[in-house]
């Protein structure tokens, strides 16, 4: 059984929205695109690929899927990130896209919840779900994420997507490790705690 795992970059009040670029993401007027940035070290860029070999399966949302879409099959591929999410199944969950030219990428619609726990009994190794916020709250709300890779930046932008949103209970974690970088990162791993029902 696969596990799912939640990769997400964050501010310390919880935005995750239109971390990459300037015109990223800037619905509801969001204007702080490219917030993460200036963040870059050798450290968070090590930890971005440590994970990857793990990886059997990339599951992302509509929006996220189509950004990723179009920079990352154009990069080489000796650039392992780019390696990565060009040739392991990436699973798309969208009600709109019926054709997706990237290659291994495969739609996911109809019930959400129960694909993904379709996805996670075929297989072994991590689904990854990279950004992806409206798909992720539903994975919360779910109870269907496994591990947690949260990169916190030391950076308060007041607005913004957050990454939780509301939740019928509270979701228990367990630190596995923080590795901090040189430019104030934390890079947390988190496990789900469950109490056994």
């Amino acid at each position: 059984m696969r596990k799912l795992s939640v990769v997400e970059f964050v501010t310390l009040d919880g935005v995750m929205q239109g971390l990459g670029g300037p015109d990223e993401d800037r619905e509801g007027g969001f204007e702080h695109g490219g917030w993460s940035a200036p963040y870059g070290d050798e450290v968070l860029a090590r930890q971005a690929v440590s994970g990857l070999g793990q990886t059997s399966a990339y599951l992302f949302g509509r929006k996220t899927y189509e950004h990723m879409a179009a920079h990352w099959p154009h990069e080489p591929a000796e650039n392992p990130f780019a390696a990565s999410l060009n040739a392991t199944p990436k699973y798309v969950v969208t009600r709109t896209l019926r054709r997706l030219d990237w290659a291994n990428s495969h739609v996911v619609d109809g019930d959400v919840v129960q694909s993904v726990r379709d996805l996670k009994a075929d297989g072994a190794g991590f689904i990854t779900v990279l950004g992806s916020g409206v798909l992720a709250q539903t994975l919360f709300t779910n109870d269907l994420v496994d591990t947690y890779r949260i990169m916190l930046h030391p950076l308060v932008l007041g607005t913004g997507k957050r990454l939780f949103g509301e939740l019928a209970g509270p979701l228990r974690l367990r630190l596995v490790d923080c590795t901090p970088t040189t430019t104030g990162v934390l890079l947390l791993n988190y496990e789900r705690e469950r109490v056994p029902a």
